[in-house]
């Protein structure tokens, strides 16, 4: 049996552009937690008081990834690159 995400369950955004930006935007006006994170010290300043968290980190680095403890999170958007289609990953833990 597949397990059911919770309704408000935490969401790691990775890449703070327009799709990622926008994605992590509209969940926090939701009221959901957010953690974004972005290479870019700027779009993560931009965005530090407007969702819930945000670090600057290289999200291509699996280390990077597991110090931030992004495999206890069941909903993930990947916002890099230009394929929007491919930014929506969520898994079940």
């Amino acid at each position: 049996m597949v397990d059911r995400i919770k309704h408000n369950a935490p969401v790691l955004v990775i890449g703070l552009g327009r799709f990622g930006a926008a994605t992590a935007g509209q969940l926090d006006r939701l009221g959901r937690e957010v953690l974004a994170i972005d290479t870019d010290a700027a779009l993560v300043g931009k965005w530090a008081d407007r969702v819930t968290h945000t670090v600057q980190a290289d999200a291509r680095s699996i280390e990077a990834l597991r110090q931030l403890g992004a495999e206890d999170f069941s909903i993930a958007v990947v916002a890099v690159g230009s394929s929007i289609e491919a930014s929506v990953l969520i898994t079940a833990n």
